[in-house]
């Protein structure tokens, strides 16, 4: 009985791992395609900086910081970028994440339906920086805005993370 069992873990996790290693490579095509899309859109280096997504009960926050804090010229970027997002976003237009993340990017076809104005996005510099901290009391729209993160995290694999998930709408310290 202890043999069959044995055996049938190592079947279990050889198939796990498969299944794992088959999922990890087929993001990697995905990944690599929506770097060289984003540099498009992005005025910085994706490998030098580190976007981190936090939901709220209310919407969420992405911030991007640089990875080596005494970059100036990629901080910089990193927050003219996510000023220039500010605006866009609040006046409805979304094409530069459908640009780099496709039209068929969960989420994105709901934050596109919105009406300008329903989702309140405000920016803030942080420490090698910026932050956009999203607001809404649409639920419909909140569970958009996390499906979007979600997809985010998954579509720039290890230059993402998330972040701490917050249950109201602070905005994360530095």
């Amino acid at each position: 009985m202890n043999k069959y069992r044995s055996r049938c873990l190592k079947v279990v996790l050889a198939a796990v791992a498969s299944v794992l290693s088959t999922s990890h490579a087929a993001g990697l095509p995905r990944q690599a395609e929506v770097a060289r899309r984003g540099a498009d859109v992005m005025p910085f280096d994706l490998k030098t900086t580190t976007h981190i997504f936090s939901k709220t009960d209310k919407g969420g926050t992405q911030r991007v910081v640089v990875k080596d804090a005494r970059d100036s010229v990629q901080t910089r970027l990193v927050r003219e970028h996510l000023h220039e997002i500010r605006q866009q976003f609040q006046n409805g237009d979304f094409s530069g994440p459908t640009h780099v993340h496709g039209a068929c990017m969960p989420g994105l076809s709901e934050l596109k339906l919105s009406k300008p104005g329903a989702i309140a996005v405000d920016y803030r510099e942080v420490h090698g920086g910026a932050e956009l901290n999203y607001r809404t009391n649409d639920p419909t729209l909140v569970a958009a805005l996390h499906r979007w993160f979600d997809a985010q995290l998954s579509d720039h694999g290890a230059d993402a993370m998330q972040g701490h998930q917050h249950h109201h709408a602070a905005v994360p310290k530095d």
